[in-house]
């Protein structure tokens, strides 16, 4: 037995309901298979897990680190979660930032990512600092251009992002769990694409004039926490719909510091007021349903710092919004 597949066994593992009928009793951990190379999906919804294990890039923002240990310990608590028979879900590891080689890390979570989409499976990432998100994209872009070279058209990807944070920090000193979104900008104005950047959940108090300037100087669509309640859903969601329509593909990030600090504690940087789950969870079915969701990733997961698995808990029902059907 290989070390992969022992880790495998102990991961996935949970509650089996064998005196209820087999077919509407299933649960995750029952279902998902390790994914090797060259695996193409079975069906037409296809779920491909992927682990981040970094917290570089939030050691290189000052933060509290913790999260490179995240992506294990989230496996554990979606295994239990409710599961389509019918729907192929897959591990397909972990890409692992060695010291400080987070730029090399990079560019193996790309890999991974253009490798599970080219399979025709839909990537979900579990991080890891918030850094992911530039792997992630990087990914995403990458496995369009190559369809592009087919089609001649190259589409146009929409980005949202759930955070407290805009991550828009340039990357003249190094890139880190800040500069994501502006390394990604710069990119898109290398590639002269368009940069489509929607960001749900600002919080006022953790982001400087310079950031909201820059947010602005590069047109990007924002909401701050205090503008996110309940009787303005319909508004966001109105919002979100405008956004999707520009864009041919969508990669939904959810940095779990954009949760109110009780809700979600063990993240590097808890939320003093933050946005609750009767909000998100509404945004991201308006997003599923828009039908051009490609990728997802859940960044900022710190077990350091988490209150009995309330924030893998929280973490578990975002990616089940993420991936169910109906």
């Amino acid at each position: 037995m290989s070390e992969y597949s022992t880790a495998f066994n102990a991961i996935w593992k949970g509650r089996i309901d064998a005196d209820e009928v087999s077919e509407l009793a299933c649960r995750l951990h029952q279902k998902i298979q390790p994914l090797t190379a060259g695996v193409v999906a079975d069906d037409s919804d296809s779920v491909a897990i992927i682990g981040f294990c970094s917290d570089e890039g939030v050691r290189r923002n000052q933060g509290r680190v913790g999260a490179r240990r995240a992506p294990d310990l989230l496996r554990q608590a979606l295994a239990n979660l409710p599961w389509a028979i019918t729907r192929s879900v897959w591990d397909a590891g972990n890409v692992v930032c060695e010291g400080e080689q987070l730029e090399e890390a990079h560019q193996a979570l790309a890999d991974q990512v253009n490798e599970c989409l080219t399979a025709s499976h839909f990537p979900v990432v579990l991080g890891g600092g918030h850094e992911v998100a530039y792997g992630s994209w990087r990914g995403l872009s990458r496995y369009l251009q190559s369809q592009s070279e087919v089609s001649g058209y190259m589409p146009r990807i929409g980005i949202i992002n759930f955070d407290a944070h805009f991550d828009l920090r340039p990357d003249s000193n190094g890139c880190s769990s800040g500069t994501p979104f502006y390394q990604i900008a710069q990119q898109c104005q290398a590639n002269n694409w368009p940069f489509r950047y929607c960001c749900l959940g600002v919080s006022e108090m953790s982001n400087t004039a310079a950031l909201f300037q820059r947010a602005d100087q590069l047109n990007v669509t924002y909401r701050k926490d205090s503008e996110l309640d309940i009787t303005r859903l319909t508004d966001t969601q109105a919002l979100l719909q405008q956004f999707m329509a520009d864009c041919d593909q969508l990669y939904l990030t959810i940095d779990l510091d954009v949760l109110p600090a009780a809700v979600a504690p063990g993240v590097s940087a808890p939320a003093a007021r933050g946005v609750g789950l009767e909000i998100l969870e509404p945004l991201i079915a308006t997003i599923v349903a828009s039908g051009k969701l490609k990728l997802a990733d859940l960044a900022e997961y710190n077990p350091e710092f988490d209150i009995d698995n309330r924030t893998a808990r929280v973490a578990a029902r975002l990616f089940h919004c993420i991936v169910k059907r109906g």
